[in-house]
């Protein structure tokens, strides 16, 4: 009797924390993508940014199918997201690219960042009723990831206005229904 109970207890927290785990995965993801961009393996580091919106997919979708959404679990996606969706990505394109213009690419890399962050944080105090208002950052981080993948026929300078338009759709206020 005992055991059955102490294990129905354990399969109610898991069940109450298998989104917040899908979570931390995003977390991690976007963690080594950013240590393995530090460490010049950006092909690595932009796989890991694919994997991490996977799992930042899946997380909330998790949440509403097991109905665990909590005031926790979005201020940790929030936090996961700016990793993996804002300084990863811009990291791995000031890296792999915008290093070149010094001090300017280094501005619309930290732009990007301060966008997702104002993005988020906007988010998290609104009613959002169905919609996202701007761009999501995953959306963007995604964009400007994949967009390493034409470095070899873009021009660098092209990277800054890519990031400065990403930039001010986060922060726009169109809205976009929610899938």
């Amino acid at each position: 009797m005992f055991l059955a109970g102490y294990i129905d207890a354990t399969l109610k927290k898991i069940k109450a924390n298998t989104a917040n785990m899908l979570t931390l995965v995003n977390l991690g993801l976007g963690g080594f993508a950013i240590i393995y961009t530090l460490n010049d393996v950006l092909k690595l580091s932009l796989l890991l940014i694919f994997l991490a919106a996977l799992a930042d997919r899946f997380d909330g979708m998790v949440a509403r199918k097991l109905n665990i959404e909590s005031e926790l679990g979005k201020q940790l996606d929030s936090m996961s997201d700016i990793i993996s969706f804002g300084v990863a990505p811009a990291l791995l394109i000031y890296k792999g690219i915008l290093f070149e213009l010094g001090a300017p690419g280094a501005f619309f890399a930290v732009l990007f960042i301060g966008c997702g962050a104002f993005r988020l944080a906007r988010f998290n105090i609104t009613d959002n009723c169905g919609f996202f208002s701007g761009l999501p950052i995953t959306a963007a981080g995604c964009i400007v990831t994949l967009s390493y993948l034409w470095k070899d026929f873009m021009p660098v300078h092209s990277y800054m206005f890519l990031l400065l338009i990403l930039s001010f759709c986060m922060i726009s206020s169109f809205r976009i229904r929610k899938m």
